[in-house]
């Protein structure tokens, strides 16, 4: 997992990646704790003073190096966690006893039951009268004994006389409060006669209650995962990571990790930063490369396991560890959706809104000056989630968008709205096209290199564009988006295809400066299908679910696996989510915002609007009929924008070539037509067909021109 930065962005934590504080761990689901202001630093001269000896307030005067607040309360975000958390668990105990009220009011009417005989038990010597009855039997038994005794038999009279008369004022007493009490209940009002049988049931029930009595059960939330300093030791050690033996208070010597924080609750898991002890030959790189089995003795899942080292920059050291055990699987439930959908403007100079981490916390991508690559098995999300980094650029009116589609499928369809250059597919037509794109590409980076070469340092400090040079000089941010890589590449001869890779790396590896933004994807990320040397240079890297731990290499680098980002750890239930790498040291899991191919179409056509309004709209965006027509509010026939779709680089094709690019276009609507259907519907569209043979290649067959097509189109959209 990697350090992070957090900035507020439309009311969400945004965490920017860097390396991440220990401190991030003190927070639940809103953003890293921002560390303590630390003390001024102070001279050698002052600590010698200090420490001497003979200064005998050197122990008073020791500034100990530890944090002053709880780790629950050193920053606002870590506060707020924490109060939402309070908040969760209140509502959990009021749901808890709220379906236990019917059991816990009959449990107080037994109570109460229980305490009245008590209470009656209790009173019955004062009611009774038995504090006359001792003298009336001992009068008794001194009458029985002298029976003559006139004077003794009369002191025996008077004795019980009085007894009679002080039960009878007693009973009645006890009789009239009842009675009042009865008549004061039953013509009281009904709220007052809620409260008047609670102030006596409720002294019944506290008097009838016994002592292992409790009326309220004792719920507390389940928690699917516990920790203390103890299991932590014992996983430790279960991983090879701590010498054998178990650290029990019996065995003070027994080896031990140090934990400088936690293990605490933190949100919807446990947080704990701990050192390995010295001695030991370990460091944090091993507790990492030991995710899995450290998982397994926790009794969870690895994907539940966050782990990062903590570096010296914040108070870490090479054997200090930031770990964050989540109660289930952090990246399951709906996704969220991306703030692009109803956003109107964005500039491209702006980190990326691009997903939330295991703990929630909002991830923001910067892009200018980086390349990006996107790798893993088909279905997982991937095209969705390098959609997110093309759609930033789409609504920014001075970035310009070349786009290719190996796979030629709708994904990237509604970019004909917007892009400069569009290639779709893989076939020899569209191989053609994407090299003319890169060779423009190329022409374009050196001409801009000369540009800023021979602009004034105070307009041009760095050698790089800047916001300003883009609109001053009309040399917007170029932002080039290659998905399926390994269908061209497996596509193409061996010149072809060692040109087109050695195009690429340049465009990765000088384009930044020149205000290139690379967008490449693959699903298979071998040498054959993306070469290594094309994959080094990528500064930005993200991997869906893979099949293996080098599989997950091949997306992320090297050795990252080894390091804690590990694709392979996924399942197919994460659709969306993947690892981001962003440095030799940093890296993230990254549940993905989400953008439906509708949303990206209505931002596609946002962007078309503002490049127009700016005068941006160019190259294959400016002369493309469907797109014209859907800016236009005109409805053109289905086949007609297809067919166009599919002719988009050539001026003829056979009608064979033509169905096959219908069917990869859309196989649901074509997978059943044949040349006489295709003819038909073309024919109900209003084509007129001014040849029903062409000639490609020196090859005459049954095709369909281009212009043909479009003559079906209404004037005033090819005229606009």
């Amino acid at each position: 997992m990697t350090d992070a930065l957090v900035r507020p962005l439309n009311g969400h934590t945004i965490e920017k990646l860097h390396p991440i504080p220990p401190e991030a761990l003190d927070k639940p689901a809103a953003g890293p704790v921002a560390p303590e202001t630390a003390p001024a630093e102070e001279t050698p001269e002052v600590l010698e003073a200090v420490d001497r000896p003979d200064n005998p307030l050197a122990d008073w005067l020791t500034v100990p190096d530890a944090p002053v607040l709880p780790a629950w309360a050193r920053s606002t975000a870590s506060i707020k966690a924490n109060v939402a958390a309070f908040v969760r668990l209140t509502w959990w105990q009021a749901r808890y006893h709220g379906v236990r009220t019917p059991k816990y009011l009959v449990k107080t009417l037994l109570l109460a039951a229980r305490g009245f005989y008590r209470a009656t038990v209790g009173l019955w010597p004062t009611l009774s009268a038995q504090d006359h009855s001792a003298a009336v039997k001992a009068l008794r038994a001194q009458s029985k004994a002298k029976p003559e005794d006139v004077e003794l038999a009369m002191r025996l009279q008077m004795a019980h006389a009085k007894r009679t008369q002080t039960r009878r004022w007693r009973f009645g007493t006890a009789a009239v409060a009842v009675a009042a009490a009865t008549i004061g209940i039953a013509l009281a009002d009904p709220m007052l006669q809620t409260g008047m049988a609670g102030a006596i049931v409720t002294p019944l029930a506290y008097l009838g209650r016994g002592k292992e009595t409790h009326l309220l059960d004792q719920g507390a939330p389940p928690l699917r995962v516990d920790m203390s300093a103890q299991q932590l030791n014992d996983a430790l050690r279960a991983a090879g990571l701590l010498k054998s033996g178990r650290a029990t208070d019996d065995e003070k010597d027994a080896p031990r990790v140090s934990c400088s924080m936690g293990p605490v609750r933190d949100g919807r898991g446990w947080a704990v930063i701990f050192d390995l002890p010295r001695g030991g030959g370990k460091t944090a790189s091993d507790v990492l490369a030991k995710r899995e089995v450290i998982a397994q003795e926790l009794g969870v899942d690895e994907i539940q396991v966050i782990m990062s080292r903590v570096r010296a920059a914040k108070g870490g050291n090479a054997g200090r560890v930031s770990m964050w055990v989540a109660d289930d699987d952090p990246y399951l439930g709906k996704p969220n959706p991306s703030p692009f959908a109803t956003a109107e403007r964005f500039s491209i100079w702006d980190p990326i809104p691009f997903g939330q981490d295991a703990r929630g916390n909002r991830i923001e991508v910067p892009v200018m000056w980086q390349s990006m690559f996107f790798g893993g098995l088909p279905r997982r999300g991937k095209t969705f989630t390098q959609r997110l980094m093309t759609a930033a650029g789409l609504l920014d009116a001075y970035v310009r968008h070349y786009v290719a589609d190996g796979k030629g499928g709708a994904d990237w369809m509604p970019m004909r709205a917007v892009a400069h250059r569009l290639v779709m597919g893989a076939e020899d037509d569209a191989i053609e096209a994407l090299k003319a794109m890169l060779a423009e590409l190329l022409v374009e980076m050196e001409r801009r290199f000369a540009i800023l070469r021979e602009l004034p340092t105070p307009i041009c400090p760095e050698g790089k564009l800047t916001p300003e040079i883009v609109q001053r000089y009309n040399l917007p941010v170029i932002f080039v988006t290659i998905d399926e890589l390994q269908e061209y590449f497996t596509a193409m001869e061996k010149e072809d295809r060692e040109q087109v890779i050695n195009d690429l790396c340049r465009i990765a590896r000088r384009g930044p400066a020149a205000g290139f933004v690379s967008n490449f994807a693959s699903q298979r990320p071998d040498a054959e299908s993306v070469p290594t040397k094309l994959r080094e240079i990528i500064t930005l890297r993200y991997s869906t679910q893979v099949v293996d731990r080098a599989s997950s290499d091949m997306v992320l680098g090297k050795g990252k696996a080894a390091q804690g980002a590990d694709a392979s750890v996924l399942s197919e239930d994460h659709v969306g989510t993947g690892v981001l790498v962003t440095g030799p040291a940093s890296y993230v899991t990254v549940r993905a915002d989400y953008l439906d191919g509708t949303g990206f179409a209505l931002l596609c056509q946002k962007g078309r609007a503002l490049r127009q309004a700016a005068g941006q709209l160019t190259g294959d965006a400016a002369g493309d009929v469907t797109a014209a027509a859907d800016a236009a509010g005109v409805k053109l026939a289905p086949i007609l924008s297809d067919v166009l779709e599919v002719m988009r680089h050539s001026p003829r094709m056979f009608t064979t070539d033509l169905l096959a690019g219908l069917v990869n276009l859309d196989e649901d609507v074509y997978g059943d037509f044949n040349a006489e259907r295709l003819a038909a519907e073309l024919e109900a569209a209003g084509v007129k067909r001014t040849s029903k043979q062409v000639k490609i290649s020196g090859a005459n067959a049954a095709g369909y021109q281009r212009r043909d097509i479009e003559g079906a189109v209404p004037p005033e959209i090819l005229l606009g």
